[in-house]
């Protein structure tokens, strides 16, 4: 039977599915993929991740002797969305403004069970076998991708979670690292005897104000996103946190910004007899797709036939495409059309993604 894409999205944000509570939706995508003729397996990663479920795999097999294709969107949602009664105007899909509306990214999932009933509904249609990946906790590190634990047949992929309208092909993401940054002090009446403390905040404050941060160039940003400290007002700070991070898609940038944060809180510390640690961590590599691999001249294909323009874009953020990537297997994102991700006035055009479904479609079923 062929899905209706407004009537499966609308079903898809009904299930409420916040990082690390995608069960429920597991439970229905397995179903789901096993009317679409799928083998359906759920991994063993959920006593790793902490999720309440597995990431869920289905594999189609093709009936022409063509590449495997990797397709992929994540279950989990930013922020739960329970109670979110969905707005439609004028073939635009809103929440009712009191939380997220989660196209991102269950249009994603959306677009994908829209193909695949496609395919199943005429099973003449020639394609290559296709693996389907619907990951958890991608919104909080990428972490249901990172722990996924199945051996990937696919020669190359594409992500169901990019920014822009269909036709974007995001080729290019950041390697991202993140830092954090303790200072220690020494406490003392702030009152009494302020001479006799260390403020671990001032020292903080005079190393960020040391550094740039923000949009350093075209590849690189920084950020100091949160800073936690002190015992009470009358209390010279003994210790402050700093949650920080730098991304780049040139690892020399990223390994020269970061190492040019750790020696200014070095320096700053010391210079004020203070105490500094840190603790960095690589949360995913970059990655950068040539447009000339299939995964992208494949995609090119499909849209001069559609009438679709295609664009190659980069992005700033994180996808399961950077873990996928770093697996071996080239990935690249697909824009679906959403805008305004992770706030209340999120929102999804059906047009557009009814689109994604023939723009994906034309991809599958293209003889390369």
């Amino acid at each position: 039977m062929l899905v209706n894409i407004t009537d499966e999205f609308l079903k898809l944000i009904s299930i409420d599915s916040p990082s690390k509570n995608e069960r429920d939706l597991a439970i229905y995508l397995k179903s789901k993929l096993k009317d679409l003729g799928a083998e359906v397996y759920e991994d063993n990663s959920a006593g790793k991740t902490g999720s309440n479920t597995g990431n869920i795999i289905g594999f189609i097999s093709g009936n022409q002797n063509l590449n495997t294709i990797l397709l992929a969107a994540h279950m989990d949602t930013i922020v739960s969305t329970d109670g979110m009664v969905p707005q439609i105007k004028n073939g635009i899909i809103y929440s009712d403004g009191n939380t997220i509306l989660g196209a991102d990214d269950k249009a994603g999932i959306a677009v994908i069970i829209g193909v695949l009933s496609k395919l199943q509904k005429d099973k003449t249609i020639q394609h290559g076998p296709i693996e389907v990946f619907f990951t958890v906790q991608e919104e909080v590190g990428l972490i249901g991708v990172k722990n996924l634990e199945y051996e990937i047949k696919a020669q190359y992929g594409y992500v169901l979670d990019g920014d822009g309208p269909v036709g974007t092909i995001v080729n290019a993401a950041p390697s991202h690292v993140t830092l954090d940054l303790i200072v220690e002090g020494k406490a003392a009446h702030a009152g009494v005897a302020p001479e006799k403390g260390i403020n671990a905040i001032v020292v903080a404050s005079k190393a960020i104000a040391n550094l740039d941060s923000g949009r350093l160039d075209e590849e690189t940003t920084s950020n100091f996103g949160i800073i936690s400290g002190g015992k009470g007002r009358n209390i010279v700070a003994d210790k402050v946190e700093i949650k920080a991070e730098v991304r780049s898609r040139n690892r020399n940038k990223l390994e020269k910004e970061v190492s040019k944060i750790i020696e200014e809180f070095t320096k700053t510390a010391a210079n004020h007899h203070a105490k500094f640690t840190y603790h960095r961590e690589l949360a995913y590599e970059a990655f950068t797709i040539d447009q000339e691999h299939p995964v992208i001249t494949g995609a090119f294909e499909a849209g001069k036939t559609l009438g679709i323009e295609v664009k190659l874009k980069t992005t700033g953020g994180g996808l399961d495409a950077n873990i996928l990537n770093s697996r071996g297997v080239p990935c690249v994102a697909l824009g679906l059309g959403n805008d305004n991700p992770h706030t209340n006035d999120e929102y999804v055009s059906i047009n557009e993604m009814q689109k994604a479904v023939e723009f994906l479609f034309k991809i599958l079923t293209n003889k390369p």
